[in-house]
């Protein structure tokens, strides 16, 4: 290929990128609810005709982005092609063929150019209420956990089959804000679309099949020149972490060969009664993703990409079979990145960061007024994130998402959706790890509901008896403390009442340490001190 084959391939690829970056951001200003509109739970991107993942957006979550590459060929299996029209949208929430659980919506599109297929567009977000027993861990089996809805068509030929939509407001508690997103998921497709099929007409494409193979054949040449510096081996790591009514280990061994790195999760606790578990699709999606951070994060996300990682486990937590609850799959699914990197520094030490506090501590609020009085009902949903473990070289970041990389949602959008009020939202001091570098910060989240109102709480929360573990010799997050402000103590997890008039206090837990406390400089331990990210009695 000469010099300017090359360039004029390289401005597609980037042009492609922001087809997708379109079509993301359409779904993140037209979404009904906070979690896609204002945290970015979403994903979207852009599938050659055989299903394969050309190119991401940049806004989106690691367990969105790559069960998603995977969905796809599921629903390609499902739909016959002789079925497939312009004007398509297919749609489903099953856990095992989407990304995990019942409230994440994923949206297919075929993408038609003079009569033939050229892509596919897919997107997926997390919508407020899906029915059954509402976000949480209780259910015993995900027939308890809402509506499921298998692989089949939103729209075919750009009309909308309003029996799905009948059926959907006829089972969910938010009809207008989940219904809103599914129209949302169908523009977000229908926008790239249109921008792919314009830059295809402009630049003269009769199909994306050169393109395609640039940007995989450019992609495998790296991902092979990354691996072949790697170490080969076989390393192990566990982890224990809370659980719902007991703790329950994660296990994993990493293995290096210059084909690949494989992921098996053999040693893991077997799946729980309670709704934590984990189908491997959601597993997976975050185990390539902890790889990819080590091995190539300036790597682009794509088909070839993610074909040099592969995951393995018997049934167990990590590998839920149906009909296993699954509701708080994120859960674990967020911890597996700290197991796989927790094996992979001892394959690659001093290059590795602390454990962090993992797992979003969502919480899902049901708030209604006291009984026989009058006032607002309504279902409110919350992101928030405790601590990142630190870097080699760097403190870890306070209340980030890692590694699911969402944003908290801002306390006005969070009120505005029900009547609460959220009296304090900020960072807790001395919940970071002490280390030559220090932990990131949990935060301090106190939430009541207005006068006349009480609520039920969903508690998603994890490492409030198991804390972040340092790294190099670097100490443990201070773990997570759930309460209500006359000194109760709550469950990390399960549906749980809050009277009117108390408040809900999360102490949410902070990242490990990294590296000897003794070598933290001077200049450090000031400013930590000045910003009271650590108390006067703090180390």
């Amino acid at each position: 290929m000469s010099d300017i084959s090359e360039i004029r391939m390289q401005v597609m690829w980037n042009r492609l990128i922001s087809v997708v970056e379109e079509q993301a951001l359409t779904l993140l200003r037209t979404a009904f609810s906070t979690s896609v509109r204002e945290s970015g739970d979403l994903s979207a991107g852009v599938f050659d005709p055989r299903g394969q993942m050309l190119a991401q957006a940049v806004t989106g979550t690691p367990g969105h982005v790559n069960t998603m590459a995977e969905a796809v060929l599921h629903f390609m299996n499902e739909i016959p092609r002789e079925t497939m029209f312009e004007g398509d949208t297919y749609v489903t929430n099953d856990p095992w063929l989407g990304t995990g659980h019942l409230h994440d919506i994923t949206m297919v599109s075929p993408s038609f150019l003079n009569g033939e297929l050229v892509a596919f567009f897919a997107c997926t977000a997390h919508v407020v209420d899906v029915g059954g027993r509402g976000f949480g861990a209780d259910g015993k089996s995900v027939y308890e956990e809402g509506i499921q809805i298998p692989i089949m068509k939103f729209a075919e030929k750009g009309k909308v089959n309003f029996d799905l939509v009948r059926i959907l407001r006829a089972n969910v508690r938010e009809p207008n804000q989940v219904v809103g997103d599914f129209y949302s998921l169908a523009a977000c497709n229908e926008v790239g679309h249109r921008r792919l099929i314009d830059m295809m007409k402009e630049i003269g494409l009769a199909s994306l099949d050169g393109l395609g193979e640039f940007i995989f054949s450019r992609t495998r040449d790296a991902m092979v020149e990354r691996i072949k510096a790697m170490p080969k081996g076989s390393w192990s790591n566990a982890l224990v972490t809370d659980g719902y009514d007991k703790p329950v280990k994660l296990a994993a061994t990493v293995t290096v060969r210059d084909a690949g790195i494989e992921v098996d999760f053999t040693g893991t606790d077997p799946m729980s009664r309670w709704g934590i578990n984990c189908p491997i699709i959601y597993s997976k999606a975050y185990a390539c993703y902890a790889l990819k951070c080590v091995v190539a994060p300036d790597i682009p996300n794509n088909a070839a990409s993610l074909a040099f990682f592969t995951v393995s486990s018997p049934v167990n937590i990590l590998n839920a079979v149906r009909p296993a609850p699954v509701a708080l799959r994120h859960i674990f699914g967020h911890m597996v990145p700290d197991l796989v990197l927790g094996a992979i520094a001892k394959a690659m030490p001093g290059k590795i960061l602390a454990e962090g506090a993992g797992a979003l501590w969502n919480i899902h609020i049901s708030v209604r007024p006291v009984s026989g009085g009058s006032g607002r009902r309504a279902e409110v949903l919350m992101f928030n994130s405790g601590g990142m473990g630190a870097r080699p070289g760097l403190d870890g970041l306070s209340a980030t998402a890692f590694p699911s990389g969402v944003h908290t949602m801002p306390i006005e959008a969070t009120e505005h959706t029900g009547p609460i009020v959220i009296w304090r939202k900020e960072l807790r001091p001395d919940s970071g790890g002490d280390g030559e570098f220090r932990g990131g910060l949990g935060q301090v989240i106190e939430i009541e509901a207005i006068e006349g109102h009480e609520f039920d709480f969903s508690a998603m929360f994890d490492r409030v008896n198991h804390p972040a573990h340092g790294r190099n010799g670097g100490g443990p997050g201070v773990a997570g403390v759930v309460r209500l402000d006359d000194g109760t103590q709550m469950r990390p997890k399960g549906w749980q009442h809050v009277p009117a008039g108390r408040r809900l206090i999360l102490q949410l837990p902070g990242g490990g340490g990294y590296g000897d406390p003794s070598k933290r400089s001077t200049e450090a331990r000031a400013n930590d001190r000045s910003k009271e990210y650590i108390s006067e009695n703090g180390k």
